[in-house]
């Protein structure tokens, strides 16, 4: 029974973490807030404006979501403290498997909600705006960004997050040359934004018949989706907008008109484009939103004077620039080159397992 002692004693020093982590979260403040918008939602005339419900319906959300966070680590911890305190009154080991899997489980819990309350960046609880783009390497390359493509949206859809396509543009025998999505939740940018930077795969080529070992490499750009943010002022003559005819993914419809959008920022040089939708108008507007990103980076790192600060993707998309690598060939390991964390199952890494990576570098920032 020394392990379920052990085990009570560890769950004991974890209380004044989660005393902690309910003071970061400020749920009390947040319970407060609920009330009153709760009372202001069914007010009469609340519905008159409509973008103002919306927003307060999705405020009360977002504290929910965060309460609703703290009190489910606390529920875990108070049943896991009564299974230790049941075991040794019973004198039972049947039950220590039990506490082995939901004790790591809640352990791990506790910290991605601790790291969640370093996220307090002016843009970290924006939705993520990411680019992916081909480097040296030809069709391995491309064939890489589709990878990094799927990666990233099935961390999406393990975290409860939806994603949507903005832009994609072919390689020429497989994968893609560039592409764009928009991942929206809470937290978004937040937990994205350490993906920022080239990443590198070494594997057997599928596209070399003398099945030779490959090294790839790909960009990865995050950037804030900004909403209403009236610091970022975009002047129409400080653009050039082109219109052209859409290819790749869209079906059918967008390849018979010229619906697909580019528009360069004359003062920085961005360029941004958008193909996927069926309208000229929807393009361009998801356009205008991916340059409102890109300038809000440049604001929130304060280096006004030249783009070249805003973006991972600017480094050169080669050796010596990657931020990690992913090994498939002669042994599986993924390894972020700024925090050393690494992981093994290389497999569950490419199928969005990217937890380990992110807390690590939120752990180093903090």
């Amino acid at each position: 029974m020394v392990e379920f002692d052990e085990y009570k004693a560890k769950l004991n020093g974890l209380k004044p973490e989660l005393q902690n982590l309910y003071e970061a979260l400020k749920t009390k403040e947040a319970e407060n807030e609920i009330a009153r918008l709760e009372e202001q939602s069914a007010a009469d005339g609340f519905w008159n404006d409509l973008e103002n419900s919306q927003k307060v319906l999705q405020t009360i959300k977002k504290l929910k979501s965060k309460i609703a966070v703290y009190k489910k680590l606390m529920s875990k911890w108070e049943d896991l403290h009564a299974l230790c305190t049941m075991a040794i009154e019973e004198n039972d080991d049947s039950m220590l498997p039990e506490l082995l899997e939901d004790y790591s489980v809640f352990e791990k819990e506790l910290e991605t909600a601790r790291l969640s309350t370093l996220l307090t960046g002016e843009y970290d609880g924006c939705n993520a705006i990411i680019s992916f783009h081909a480097g040296a390497g030809g069709t391995e390359a491309q064939d890489w960004a589709q990878m990094l493509y799927r990666m990233y949206t099935r961390w999406a859809e393990r975290h409860g997050y939806k994603y949507k396509l903005l832009d994609w543009l072919d390689g020429d025998e497989a994968g893609i040359k560039s592409a764009t999505i928009l991942i929206s939740g809470e937290n978004a940018y937040g937990y994205l934004k350490s993906e920022s930077g080239v990443h590198r795969l070494v594997r057997i080529s599928p596209f070399d018949s003398s099945g030779r070992r490959h090294t790839s490499f790909a960009a990865i750009e995050v950037m804030p989706e900004i909403e209403g943010d009236d610091e970022i002022v975009i002047r129409a003559e400080d653009l050039k907008v082109d219109t052209y005819r859409s290819s790749g993914a869209g079906g059918q419809h967008v390849n018979k008109t010229e619906s697909a959008i580019r528009i360069t920022h004359i003062p920085t040089g961005i360029v941004v484009s958008c193909q996927v939708e069926r309208s000229q108008h929807q393009n361009r507007e998801n356009a205008m939103n991916m340059l409102k990103a890109k300038l809000a980076e440049i604001k929130e790192r304060e280096h006004l004077e030249r783009v070249e600060d805003i973006k991972g993707a600017q480094m050169k998309i080669e050796w010596g620039s990657q931020i990690r690598s992913y090994v498939f060939m002669p042994y599986t390991l993924a390894k972020d080159h700024r925090t050393g964390y690494e992981a093994g199952n290389i497999n569950a890494v490419m199928d969005g397992d990217l937890d380990g990576f992110i807390n690590a570098y939120l752990s180093m920032k903090a």
